[in-house]
């Protein structure tokens, strides 16, 4: 009798049984499709993360941001909220200020004119060109601000201002002899060498003029503004533009006439800019002023 209930059983557990195989495997296979899902999800996210990461680094702010970044209030206060007694000078796309920060740093802040899309081209421009540039006889950037239509740049400051004041300034006191005169020449032309030819990439100034030249304490110039800027890519000669932009009296005519941008345009800058500085007389006796 025993053997027959037992009997009676045997499909009952090998029923159950079947049902618990295949219980587990509809397990394993949930775990699987889970896990599998985790995987894709994680990698994803990697994905994802590194994309970010790309763009940031891709993208002049987010690349430089922790070193560069500078508070717009920290530049109200260094400049004494761009006094006019603190005013340097003014160009054509902002006006410069010298400011003074908590330590004792003197700064120049260049705040753009207008908070326009073109304003912000000129900011991220120069941002872009000057953080990678570094030669003695360039202006060195050091921060900039972008804070509710507030465009800045930061600069370090440069003692004995523009080229330009020494030249034709009849109020200037200093007067350039013939060692400053020669050094001046030979520094901007080391400057210029420096931006065709060993920058990468090239770089083309478009607005090389006795107000762009700084001169520090020692008399050693700089070459300032760099708004204009084009890159010369690789293996090309000359690019095109349909705006010139720039000041008249130093533009070459193939650039001023025809767009046509090549580091000769620079070349023109600097011949005019050695007669000026030899002469103490401006390329032209009309007001120079930059064609819009």
């Amino acid at each position: 009798r025993r053997h027959r209930h037992l009997l009676r059983l045997l499909p009952s557990m090998e029923q159950s049984a079947k049902t618990r195989n295949a219980s587990g495997i509809y397990a394993g296979i949930a775990s699987s499709v889970v896990l599998l899902l985790i995987l894709l999800s994680v990698f994803a996210f990697i994905r994802f993360k590194r994309k970010i990461k790309a763009a940031e680094d891709d993208n002049p702010f987010q690349k430089m941001a922790r070193a560069l970044i500078f508070d717009l209030t920290a530049l109200q206060e260094a400049t004494q909220n761009f006094s006019e007694a603190n005013k340097l000078g003014e160009g054509g796309y902002g006006i410069v200020y010298k400011g003074i920060l908590p330590d004792g740093q003197e700064i120049a802040v260049k705040k753009l004119l207008g908070a326009t899309e073109h304003g912000l081209h000129q900011l991220r421009n120069e941002v872009l060109l000057l953080a990678e540039l570094q030669h003695k006889n360039l202006v060195r950037l050091q921060g900039f601000c972008s804070h509710r239509g507030d465009t800045l740049l930061v600069y370090e400051y440069i003692k004995n201002g523009s080229l330009d004041n020494f030249l034709f300034d009849t109020s200037e006191v200093n007067t350039l002899n013939w060692e400053q005169q020669y050094n001046i020449i030979l520094g901007i032309a080391k400057g210029i060498l420096y931006l065709h030819e060993d920058s990468s990439p090239r770089i083309i100034h478009r607005d090389l003029k006795a107000n762009n030249i700084l001169l520090d304490e020692e008399m050693d110039p700089k070459i300032a503004d760099f708004g204009l800027a084009r890159l010369l890519q690789e293996g090309h000669t000359h690019t095109q533009t349909t705006r010139a932009a720039g000041t008249l009296g130093y533009m070459a005519p193939e650039y001023a006439i025809h767009g046509s941008v090549s580091p000769k345009i620079d070349i023109f800058s600097f011949g005019v800019l050695v007669f000026e500085i030899i002469t103490r007389r401006r390329n032209c006796s009309s007001q120079i002023m930059g064609i819009p």
